[in-house]
C-alpha cells in the first residue's frame, strides 16, 4: 500500500496540533504532501494520482476533503485507481462522522493503515464558470440558498476560534439579508425555495441526521427543500445541532432523485461539503458506488 497524506501546515486546533506532533512517525510509512494556498489540495492530489499512490489521505477538514477527492477525480480513472481515506483535523468533520472515522489522530490513523475499504456513491455537480462548463463532486452534502449565502458570510478568524458556532452566527446574517430564491426541478415538476440541501449521507452541518433515508449506497441523492427560511426553520436547526437530532416540522419536501437541477435568478451560490464552489444553474446526479473509501 503506497500512502500520500495531503496536509494543511497552517490548520489550528488541538487535532491538528496532535497531527503534527505526530509527523514523523507519520513520515516513516507515507509520502506527506503540504498545502500553501486554497486549492492545492486538488493539484497535490492529482499528482499523487500521477506518482501511483494507490492509497491518498486529507487531512484536515470538508473542504480539503473536497478538494483531495477533486483532484482524484481530474485524473483518468482516479476513482478506479486510487482509494480515499479521511484523517479529520477540521471543524466540523460531517464526512468523517458519517463514517465513524473516531476524532482521535491516533485511532483515525490506525483505522487507516489497517485500510479496509468499501465502495460508495459519488455525487458530482455540473454548472458553468466563465462560459466554460465545470464538474465537482461532493462526499456528504451540497446545498444553495440560505446555507450557501451564510457560508459565504462566514468570518473565518472567528470560525478558528468558536468553531460550528460560527456558521450559525453567518446564517443569522444571511437572514436579515435578501435571500435568493432557488427553483428545484425533477422531471416535470419543479419546487421553488429559499434554502435547498442534498444529501449522499444522513448528516448535514455536523452529526445533524437531515436526510433520515439516505444511504450512501442506493444510488440517490436526498433532496431537503425549504420553501422559506425563518426563525422558526433556525431555532429548529440549533436545537437539532445541540441534541444531535433534527426538530423537523413534517412540512418540508423530501424526495430521492437520481438528478435534479437548481436554478435562480439571482445566480446564487452552491455550496459542495460545506465549501461554497460556482453559481447555479446547476444539475446534480449521482455514480452509484464509483467511490473507494476507507472505513472502520
Amino acid at each position: 500500500m503506497r500512502i500520500c497524506v495531503i496536509f494543511n501546515p497552517c490548520a489550528k486546533g488541538e487535532k491538528a496540533k496532535r497531527f503534527r506532533q505526530h509527523l514523523d512517525r507519520f513520515a516513516d510509512h507515507c509520502a506527506l504532501k503540504s498545502t500553501s494556498a486554497p486549492g492545492d489540495g486538488r493539484s497535490l492530489a492529482a499528482e499523487a494520482v500521477r506518482e501511483g499512490y494507490d492509497t491518498i489521505i486529507a487531512a484536515g477538514g470538508d473542504g480539503t476533503l473536497n478538494e483531495v477527492l477533486n483532484g482524484i477525480g481530474d485524473e483518468p480513472e482516479g476513482f478506479s485507481k486510487v482509494r480515499l481515506g479521511v484523517l479529520p483535523l477540521g471543524t466540523v468533520n460531517v464526512f468523517a462522522r458519517e463514517l465513524g472515522m473516531p476524532l482521535v489522530v491516533s485511532r483515525a490513523w490506525n483505522i487507516l493503515r489497517r485500510g479496509r475499504e468499501t465502495t460508495i456513491d459519488l455525487p458530482q455537480m455540473q454548472f458553468e464558470s466563465r462560459g466554460k462548463p465545470q464538474q465537482r463532486y461532493f462526499a456528504q452534502m451540497a446545498g444553495a440558498g440560505w446555507d450557501a449565502q451564510a457560508i459565504a458570510l462566514v468570518e473565518w478568524n472567528l470560525k478558528k476560534r468558536i468553531g460550528q458556532f460560527a456558521y450559525m452566527i453567518a446564517g443569522l446574517r444571511a437572514l436579515y439579508g435578501k435571500l435568493p430564491k432557488i427553483t428545484v426541478s425533477v422531471g416535470s415538476t419543479s419546487l421553488d425555495c429559499e434554502l435547498v440541501i442534498l444529501g449522499n449521507g444522513r448528516y448535514y452541518g455536523g452529526e445533524l441526521p437531515v436526510f433520515h433515508q439516505a444511504n450512501f449506497r442506493d444510488g440517490l441523492l436526498d433532496v431537503c427543500v425549504f420553501p422559506k427560511v425563518s426563525w422558526f426553520v433556525l431555532i429548529r436547526y440549533f436545537c437539532g445541532f445541540l441534541s444531535q437530532r433534527l426538530f423537523r416540522s413534517g412540512t418540508e419536501p423530501y424526495f430521492q432523485t437520481e438528478s435534479v437541477k437548481l436554478e435562480s435568478a439571482d445566480s446564487a451560490w452552491f455550496e459542495l461539503d460545506g465549501e461554497n464552489c460556482g453559481h447555479l444553474p446547476a444539475t446534480c446526479s449521482i455514480q452509484r458506488q464509483a467511490l473507494r473509501i476507507i472505513v472502520p
